[in-house]
Protein backbone atom coordinates (compact mmCIF):
# COMPACT_ATOMS: atom_id res chain seq x y z
CA UNK A 1 0.00 0.00 0.00
CA UNK A 2 2.68 2.28 1.00
CA UNK A 3 4.07 1.65 -2.48
CA UNK A 4 1.11 3.03 -4.22
CA UNK A 5 0.51 5.81 -2.13
CA UNK A 6 3.78 6.98 -2.42
CA UNK A 7 3.58 6.90 -6.47
CA UNK A 8 0.21 8.29 -6.63
CA UNK A 9 1.41 10.70 -4.87
CA UNK A 10 4.69 11.29 -6.95
CA UNK A 11 2.03 11.55 -9.84
CA UNK A 12 -0.52 14.22 -8.10
CA UNK A 13 2.58 16.17 -7.11
CA UNK A 14 3.57 16.15 -10.97
CA UNK A 15 0.19 17.40 -12.02
CA UNK A 16 -0.74 20.00 -9.38
CA UNK A 17 3.32 21.53 -9.39
CA UNK A 18 3.70 25.09 -10.43
CA UNK A 19 6.10 23.86 -13.72
CA UNK A 20 5.42 27.13 -15.41
CA UNK A 21 7.20 29.19 -12.76
CA UNK A 22 10.20 27.75 -13.40
CA UNK A 23 9.76 29.69 -16.77
CA UNK A 24 8.51 32.91 -15.58
CA UNK A 25 12.08 32.66 -13.19
CA UNK A 26 14.16 32.60 -16.24
CA UNK A 27 15.94 29.28 -15.11
CA UNK A 28 16.99 27.19 -17.94
CA UNK A 29 15.69 23.84 -18.48
CA UNK A 30 18.79 21.84 -18.37
CA UNK A 31 19.81 23.91 -15.38
CA UNK A 32 16.92 22.76 -13.69
CA UNK A 33 16.80 19.18 -14.53
CA UNK A 34 20.82 19.48 -13.69
CA UNK A 35 19.33 20.16 -9.87
CA UNK A 36 16.50 18.27 -9.58
CA UNK A 37 19.18 14.84 -10.67
CA UNK A 38 21.75 15.97 -8.16
CA UNK A 39 18.60 15.87 -5.35
CA UNK A 40 17.74 12.17 -6.86
CA UNK A 41 21.01 10.92 -6.38
CA UNK A 42 20.68 12.51 -2.42
CA UNK A 43 17.36 10.31 -2.59
CA UNK A 44 19.03 7.09 -3.88
CA UNK A 45 21.93 7.86 -1.73
CA UNK A 46 19.56 7.98 1.31
CA UNK A 47 17.59 4.59 0.19
CA UNK A 48 20.90 2.66 -0.20
CA UNK A 49 21.58 3.40 3.43
CA UNK A 50 18.05 2.88 4.65
CA UNK A 51 18.28 -0.56 2.74
CA UNK A 52 21.13 -1.39 4.33
CA UNK A 53 20.03 -1.03 8.04
CA UNK A 54 15.99 -2.15 7.16
CA UNK A 55 14.63 -5.11 9.05
CA UNK A 56 13.19 -6.50 5.84
CA UNK A 57 16.11 -4.90 2.94
CA UNK A 58 14.78 -6.63 0.01
CA UNK A 59 11.69 -5.00 1.31
CA UNK A 60 12.70 -1.83 1.27
CA UNK A 61 14.62 -2.28 -1.85
CA UNK A 62 11.99 -2.37 -3.59
CA UNK A 63 9.83 0.34 -1.70
CA UNK A 64 12.94 2.36 -2.97
CA UNK A 65 12.76 1.07 -6.12
CA UNK A 66 9.23 2.33 -6.99
CA UNK A 67 10.22 6.01 -5.34
CA UNK A 68 13.34 6.44 -7.00
CA UNK A 69 12.13 5.16 -11.05
CA UNK A 70 8.83 7.41 -10.95
CA UNK A 71 10.89 10.76 -9.49
CA UNK A 72 13.40 9.84 -12.55
CA UNK A 73 10.96 9.95 -15.30
CA UNK A 74 8.50 12.89 -13.47
CA UNK A 75 11.76 14.75 -13.33
CA UNK A 76 12.32 14.14 -17.15
CA UNK A 77 8.27 14.77 -17.63
CA UNK A 78 8.63 17.98 -16.05
CA UNK A 79 11.52 18.80 -18.13
CA UNK A 80 9.82 18.10 -21.74
CA UNK A 81 6.67 20.12 -20.68
CA UNK A 82 8.55 23.04 -19.53
CA UNK A 83 10.66 23.01 -22.72
CA UNK A 84 7.57 22.26 -24.65
CA UNK A 85 5.61 25.27 -22.75
CA UNK A 86 8.50 27.36 -23.77
CA UNK A 87 8.93 26.54 -27.02
CA UNK A 88 6.54 24.22 -28.82
CA UNK A 89 8.72 23.75 -31.64
CA UNK A 90 11.05 21.77 -29.46
CA UNK A 91 8.60 18.54 -29.76
CA UNK A 92 7.75 17.49 -32.97
CA UNK A 93 3.82 17.71 -31.81
CA UNK A 94 1.92 20.86 -30.51
CA UNK A 95 3.02 22.05 -27.60
CA UNK A 96 2.63 19.09 -24.76
CA UNK A 97 0.64 18.46 -21.67
CA UNK A 98 1.79 17.26 -18.95
CA UNK A 99 0.11 13.71 -19.39
CA UNK A 100 1.97 13.93 -23.13
CA UNK A 101 5.14 14.34 -21.49
CA UNK A 102 4.76 12.52 -19.38
CA UNK A 103 3.84 9.63 -21.95
CA UNK A 104 6.84 10.75 -23.64
CA UNK A 105 9.34 10.35 -21.01
CA UNK A 106 8.14 6.79 -20.00
CA UNK A 107 7.83 5.49 -24.14
CA UNK A 108 11.85 6.92 -23.95
CA UNK A 109 12.69 4.93 -20.76
CA UNK A 110 10.60 1.76 -22.23
CA UNK A 111 12.26 2.34 -25.53
CA UNK A 112 9.20 1.54 -27.09
CA UNK A 113 9.40 5.28 -28.85
CA UNK A 114 6.36 5.36 -30.81
CA UNK A 115 7.38 8.15 -32.94
CA UNK A 116 4.00 9.97 -32.23
CA UNK A 117 5.77 12.21 -30.49
CA UNK A 118 9.61 13.25 -31.00
CA UNK A 119 12.51 15.72 -29.92
CA UNK A 120 12.69 18.38 -32.69
CA UNK A 121 15.44 21.33 -31.43
CA UNK A 122 18.81 20.51 -30.57
CA UNK A 123 18.12 20.89 -26.70
CA UNK A 124 15.36 18.72 -26.54
CA UNK A 125 17.38 15.75 -28.37
CA UNK A 126 20.35 16.94 -25.53
CA UNK A 127 17.68 16.50 -22.88
CA UNK A 128 16.25 13.02 -24.10
CA UNK A 129 20.04 12.10 -25.08
CA UNK A 130 21.01 12.70 -21.28
CA UNK A 131 17.68 10.50 -20.09
CA UNK A 132 18.57 7.85 -22.62
CA UNK A 133 21.74 7.48 -21.00
CA UNK A 134 20.26 7.76 -17.28
CA UNK A 135 17.70 5.22 -18.01
CA UNK A 136 20.54 2.41 -18.57
CA UNK A 137 22.21 3.46 -15.27
CA UNK A 138 18.79 3.77 -13.66
CA UNK A 139 18.05 -0.10 -15.19
CA UNK A 140 21.76 -1.32 -14.82
CA UNK A 141 22.91 -0.20 -12.08
CA UNK A 142 20.20 1.54 -9.88
CA UNK A 143 18.99 -2.37 -9.76
CA UNK A 144 22.29 -3.48 -8.59
CA UNK A 145 22.76 -1.02 -6.12
CA UNK A 146 19.28 -1.13 -4.31
CA UNK A 147 19.72 -4.91 -4.33
CA UNK A 148 23.17 -5.18 -3.50
CA UNK A 149 22.10 -3.23 -0.63
CA UNK A 150 19.62 -5.59 0.49
CA UNK A 151 22.33 -7.90 0.50
CA UNK A 152 24.29 -6.17 2.65
CA UNK A 153 21.29 -5.85 4.84
CA UNK A 154 20.66 -9.06 4.99
CA UNK A 155 24.04 -10.34 5.49
CA UNK A 156 24.39 -7.91 8.35
CA UNK A 157 21.39 -9.15 9.90
CA UNK A 158 22.89 -12.70 9.78
CA UNK A 159 25.69 -11.54 11.26
CA UNK A 160 23.46 -10.11 14.27
CA UNK A 161 21.68 -13.19 14.40
CA UNK A 162 24.53 -15.20 15.20
CA UNK A 163 26.48 -12.67 17.23
CA UNK A 164 23.75 -12.93 19.46
CA UNK A 165 23.62 -15.34 22.87
CA UNK A 166 21.55 -18.28 22.93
Amino acid sequence: MRILATSLSLVALYYLAPLHQLKELSVPVPAALSVALLLLAGVVAWQVLAITRADYPAIRAVEALSVTTPLFLLLFAAAYFILAQDNPANFSSHTLTRTEALYFAVSTFTTVGFGDITASSEAAHLIVTAQMLLDLLVLGLGFRLFFGAARTGDSQLSDTDTDAPS
